[in-house]
Parts: structure tokens; sequence; C-alpha cells
């Protein structure tokens, strides 16, 4: 293709000229060239004081300034909005562009695709039962905690463990690779308690849980736990409020056996300190690499009675100075203050 552009000489002889006190009429009838061009030549000159080719931004942008700011703004205002509805919204005012040009746009201006952070469900009551539990037990001594036996229930899938492993691979290579099962291979029901102490009782939930077979739970092994943690016969028994456990049958059971049940807020998965056992515990028992469904019983059992270490029984949380804070993904927890 020709190229339109004038040569650097004649630029400059234009610039020359004008320099001379040409008019614009005599400098193109001089040199052959358009009025207009000639024109740009020297307002080009006047601005930048120089007749060489200035480098070009690249194509012009389909979207115009306008539609940029309404994408930027539609995204921050709405962080859900998916690229298909951004890409719908910018058709309808006349500038169709592809996703991934709507993507650079939002890269540019700061903004990434993430994984939204799940949390619970929490209602305004919610919030206020936690905060008048935390602050009804603001005064009360470091020996109640210790008194207090933590309860609670969990799934530990056979190959369940589906943590993100890092390895170093060459480019468009995939030699090592993870195995995964549907369901996770199968799973099994556990109930267990702990207190500062060390841990307590873990029982296999044979079938579906319900309030029967709680109690039964309960009858064979709540008081021998609190026996061998040596907690005496005042103890403060901790459950969260599962249905089968605030059974009308379930807390007549307790009160005929004159154990005290902690009041527990409603939607408080984080305040709990067994769920850290939880986790400590699931990691160790599929270092051990179970088979079946037998064998993972019987890991979950020893490494409960045996791995669990005391340290990890002894955690702040039996400091009675507690409160509620919110934390950046906006979902309240139970926050020790030292």
């Amino acid at each position: 293709m020709k190229n339109k552009k004038h040569t650097r000489q004649v630029r400059d002889t234009v610039v020359k000229k004008f320099k001379a006190g040409f008019g614009y009429k005599n400098i193109s009838q001089a040199l052959n060239i358009p009025r207009s061009t000639m024109q740009a030549i020297i307002l080009k000159w006047k601005e930048y004081q120089t007749t060489a080719n200035l480098p070009r931004p690249g194509r012009p942008s389909k979207l115009s300034a306008h539609t940029r700011r309404i994408l930027i703004r539609d995204a921050a205002k709405r962080p859900m909005i998916t690229l298909d509805e951004l890409q719908r919204s910018t058709a309808e005012v006349g500038d169709s562009v592809h996703r991934t040009k709507i993507s650079r746009i939002l890269h540019k201006s700061g903004l990434y695709g993430r994984v939204a952070r799940r949390k619970t469900f929490l209602k305004d009551i919610h919030k206020k039962c936690c905060l008048k539990f935390a602050t009804s037990h603001l005064g009360d001594t470091p020996n109640m905690w210790k008194k207090l036996l933590w309860s609670d229930e969990t799934k530990i899938e056979l190959f369940g463990n589906n943590a993100k492993r890092y390895v170093w691979l060459k480019s468009n290579t995939a030699e090592h690779t993870i195995p995964t099962v549907k369901h996770g291979g199968g799973s099994i029901m556990v109930w267990a308690c702990f207190s500062s102490a060390g841990t307590g009782k873990m029982v296999k939930i044979d079938g579906k849980m319900d309030g029967a077979k709680y109690r039964t739970i309960l009858e064979e092994n709540l008081m021998e736990s609190a026996k061998d943690l040596r907690l005496g016969r005042r103890f403060v028994f901790q459950q969260d409020n599962d249905p089968k456990h605030k059974a009308k049958s379930t807390m007549e059971w307790f009160k005929n056996k004159h154990i005290q049940v902690l009041e527990w807020p409603s939607q408080s998965p984080d305040l709990n300190p067994i769920k850290n056992l939880w986790k400590e515990l699931k990691t160790a028992v599929h270092k051990c690499s179970p088979s079946n469904l037998a064998e993972l019983e019987l890991f979950c059992k020893e490494e409960w009675d045996k791995n669990v270490s005391l340290s990890m029984c002894k955690t702040d949380r039996d400091i009675p100075q507690a409160t509620y804070s919110c934390n950046r993904s906006k979902r309240w927890r139970y926050k020790v203050l030292t």
C-alpha cells in the first residue's frame, strides 16, 4: 500500500516557508499539496515543535470513554454481575465488544474476578444473641472455662482431604495428579468431646442421628469422659442448638442427670473451639491413608486419643474475657481479649 505521508523534507519546507511569512495559499501552490495537509503540518509544529512522526496510540477503542465509565461503575456497584450481562448492557447502548475486551477494561481499573467468600447468614436477632452471650460471660473466672466440656459431630470422608497441593512441573505436562473419588469414597460420622484437660470419648454414629441415638451416646460416653478428664460433678456441658440436641426428652435427660448445659447462641459456627480440633484430626487421619471405612474409623480414634495434643486443647478460648467482632468477610466470630 502506498504511503500517503509526506517526507520529512517536505514537512520541513512547509514550516520554513511559514516562518518566512508565506501564506497558506502560496505554500500550498508552491509545493503542490492540499491546503488542509499543509495546515495540519503547521499546527503540529506549533504544538510539538517538531515535524517528525510521533508515536501513535494504536487502533482506536470501540468503546467510548462514557461506556467505559458505565462498565466500571456497574462492576463496582454490583460485584456479582457477569461478563455476559456487561456485554449485553454495552450492546444496548450501541457498543458491541467481546468479553475479553470488557475483562481487560476492568483489569485496568483494578477489578479482577475472585471467588466470593462464604459466610454464615446472620440476622439481626442472631447478632444480638451472640453479643448477649459474649457480654454475659465477661465476668466468668478461668476455672469456669476449665470446667467446660465442648462437644460436636462431624463427617470425615475416606478421600475427603481436598486441599490444594502444589507441585513443580514443566510447561504442558501433567505427570503428577491427585486421585479423586465420587462422593468422597464413603464417610463416617463421629461425635466427640474435649476440655482444656484433653480429649474425651469419640464415638462413631451408625445410621442417621436422631434424638434417641444422641441420648444413647450421652448415656454411654458423657459421664465417663467427664470422669477421665477429672472435671468433677459440677462441670458445664456445651452443645449447639441442633433440634436433636434441644429436644424436650434430651433436655429432661440433662435435668435428671443434674448436668448444666451452656446456653448457646444460634448461627455461631466459629465459636466452638472443637472446630479447630476437627481440622487437625482430619489432616492427621488422611496422612495415614486409610483404604476403607474400617481403617478410617480406627485411625480417627487413634489420632484423637494419642496425637491431638494437650496444647491444642488448652486454647486461649478458656479465658472468659470474650467478645464478638466482625472480621474481613463480615462474619461474626469469637475473639478472645488477652
